[in-house]
């Protein structure tokens, strides 16, 4: 079952962010989060109207799926950078592409035009998985990470969507 993240999921939330920290090149950070800043993180997401979804399987927190602006400006208004994870016990059932397919009818609802993917390089599990929902390459950056002792790649991926009938301008920055 796929539903809206709650404030009572964000334990085994950070749980799998954590795992994906400590031992995978999914995100380029050195630390583990406190559940604190799991909360806080939680909050920004429902003050900006972010889409934050969770799998559940037999009562339990599986995966976890969100979008953000791509960019803070406002030209970026229908672009969305998304992470998508599942918690280690739960790899290879098809859920992290179920959580992305409702991710994406939800930016199609909410008139997204474009999504964008921010993969590390020597992911294929990843990239595959990207591919078969029409995401496509659009680009590379070499050495734009260090860790577990080795420099990594990210690769950019996008889908396109319909985005809104009538784009527009915001005024600002």
């Amino acid at each position: 079952m796929i539903r809206k993240m709650k404030m009572e999921d964000l334990e085994v939330v950070n749980e799998i962010y954590n795992d994906a920290i400590e031992n995978t090149t999914a995100l380029y950070k050195y630390s583990p989060e406190t559940l604190e800043q799991r909360v806080e993180w939680f909050l920004v997401k429902e003050k900006n109207n972010d889409p934050s979804f969770v799998y559940e399987e037999n009562g339990e927190v599986a995966g976890f799926v969100t979008y953000s602006q791509f960019r803070p400006y406002p030209a970026y208004k229908y672009t969305v950078e998304h992470s998508v994870y599942v918690h280690k016990d739960h790899y290879r059932k098809g859920i992290g592409s179920k959580l992305m397919k409702h991710l994406i009818a939800e930016a199609v609802k909410r008139e997204v035009k474009t999504m964008i993917a921010c993969i590390d390089a020597s992911n294929e599990g990843s990239i595959l998985s990207h591919k078969k929902l029409g995401f496509y390459y659009t680009g590379e950056i070499k050495n734009a990470g260090y860790k577990f002792g080795r420099w990594l790649d990210i690769v950019f991926y996008q889908l396109d969507l319909e985005g809104p009938a009538n784009p527009e301008e915001l005024q600002g920055n």
